[in-house]
């Protein structure tokens, strides 16, 4: 049983929402698992655009520049707070469990040939409207700049 825990978890979060996708790596981190997901940028946010857009760029704006709150405006760093905010990323267990999380842009050529996870309660398609932004297009709105992996 020890060694199923400790075996790689590769996610794709290609259409899937971001905030079930984040609870499901904050769960099998907590549980010791190593997680890696991969297309950050295709992940979803749901709700009308306008108001996604609204809620960051006042959480953007907030504070002070040296002090924060700071927003990542990179996919992989995005969703790796969001995921952050799932974890007691205070306490030591939680620090472990963070660092078992890996994001990625892309996908990277170590992880192109690995078996993915997929939720298939957590698709956007699930939604019962079909109001949502990727975490992409939510970056890129924010003034993010990346490169996807070839």
């Amino acid at each position: 049983m020890a060694e199923a825990n400790n075996e790689a978890y590769v996610i794709d979060a290609s259409g899937l929402i971001a905030g079930r996708v984040a609870t499901a790596a904050a769960t099998a981190a907590m549980h010791g698992r190593r997680v890696s997901i991969v297309n950050c940028e295709k992940a979803a946010i749901s709700g009308r655009k306008r108001m996604i857009i609204d809620a960051w760029t006042r959480k953007y704006g907030m504070g002070v520049p040296k002090k924060g709150p700071f927003v990542r405006r990179i996919p992989d760093r995005f969703l790796r707070r969001i995921i952050r905010g799932m974890l007691p990323y205070k306490t030591e267990r939680g620090r472990e469990a963070l660092r078992n999380v890996l994001c990625y842009v892309g996908t990277p050529a170590q992880l192109k040939g690995a078996k993915t996870v997929t939720f298939p309660n957590a698709r956007v398609d699930k939604l019962p409207n079909a109001r949502f932004m990727t975490v992409g297009a939510l970056c890129k709105e924010l003034g993010g700049k990346w490169h996807e992996q070839q």
